[in-house]
């Protein structure tokens, strides 16, 4: 009995030993914890080792998301695009400003100084054919696209802001819509245009020592000197290759945005918006100088285009070598239906 009793006592020795243990170590983890913890609440970060968005749209150009749905660009939750927007709210609208309105002005301003350039010896009364029918449908044609395109590309650079608070939203957002329409369509004849202008004049428009003459000379729109020129002088063939760069850049780009991912990602469609606004701007501005030579700048010049002839004393002041050619392959000449007198 008293070995049983011995035995008892010291397990509970034992146990109470082992609860006092425990109790001990309960105790001093909570002191060691504060210990260790901020002293004041004003010392918490807990942004501190977050990752900014900066951060992740420098290491990842698109931050993607999770769909269901097929259409996997609908995934997208952010990508690179502010210094594009940039671009197109704000610097866009003054590159175009400064291009067209500069050569407007400019335009005026040399119009009001030089004036018509006339045909000095005056109407002969004998026409000589420039343009054959062929010539002019596509020119006209282009023509005609290129200015619609025009004024419905302007409208979404100056549009908004210009035009709106003109007509109303209501009227703007309808002629918004049908402009986007004319835009995409008519994109089709004019890039159809601006490829049969490259082969149907591409051989009189390469540029030779001819035309290094008729520069320095000024091409009789600077000074009263006329320099000869062939068929289309170095003016002429400058507008020419305008109309096919610009053309054909403008076509490429404009498809891309039109048919978007199908050749290009985002940041490729942002780049070929860019390059699109500024063709548009600088050929719109380039060409303004071609419709003023056109008409009111040059006694004579549209009526290469609007009826096909030209006088002779027009072609014989501006592009004797052309004549020469002419008169030497037998090319006819008439009357002029003016009824002015033959000399």
């Amino acid at each position: 009995m008293q070995r049983f009793l011995a035995g008892a006592l010291a397990h509970a020795r034992l146990a109470i030993g082992a609860l006092a243990l425990v109790f001990a170590v309960a105790v001093a983890t909570p002191s060691l914890a504060q210990q260790q913890a901020p002293q004041t609440p004003r010392e918490l970060n807990p942004t501190a080792s977050s990752v900014k968005e900066e951060q992740l749209l420098q290491q990842m150009r698109i931050i993607d998301g999770r769909v269901t749905i097929p259409d996997r660009q609908s995934r997208n939750l952010e990508q690179p695009g502010r210094d594009w927007r940039e671009f197109h709210q704000k610097t866009l609208p003054w590159i175009a400003a400064i291009a067209i309105l500069g050569v407007l002005i400019a335009l005026v301003v040399f119009y009001l100084v030089r004036g018509m350039v006339r045909i000095e010896a005056g109407r002969s009364g004998r026409v000589v054919v420039r343009f054959n029918a062929f010539e002019r449908f596509v020119h006209w044609m282009t023509a005609t696209c290129f200015i619609i395109l025009a004024l419905s590309g302007l409208n979404i650079t100056f549009g908004k802001s210009l035009l709106a608070p003109v007509i109303g939203l209501d009227a703007f957002a309808a002629w918004s819509q049908w402009a986007k329409y004319a835009h995409n369509y008519l994109s089709f004849p004019f890039t159809l245009g601006v490829v049969l202008i490259l082969l149907t004049w591409i051989g009189g428009n390469i540029p030779n020592s001819t035309d290094v003459e008729w520069l320095k000379r000024g091409g009789g729109i600077v000074g009263n000197d006329h320099p000869p020129a062939r068929r289309f002088n170095a003016g002429q063939k400058l507008i020419y290759w305008v109309v096919v760069l610009g053309g054909l850049a403008s076509a490429v780009t404009g498809y891309l945005l039109m048919f978007p991912f199908y050749a290009t990602d985002v940041a490729g469609m942002q780049t070929a918006q860019s390059i699109h606004a500024i063709t548009g701007a600088l050929f719109i501005a380039i060409m303004l100088g071609h419709i003023y030579i056109g008409t009111i700048g040059m006694e004579g010049a549209f009526e290469a285009m609007g009826e096909g002839t030209v006088d002779e004393n027009w072609a014989r002041q501006h592009h004797s070598l052309w004549l020469e050619e002419e008169r030497r392959r037998g090319a006819p000449v008439g009357v002029t239906p003016r009824g002015a007198p033959a000399e």
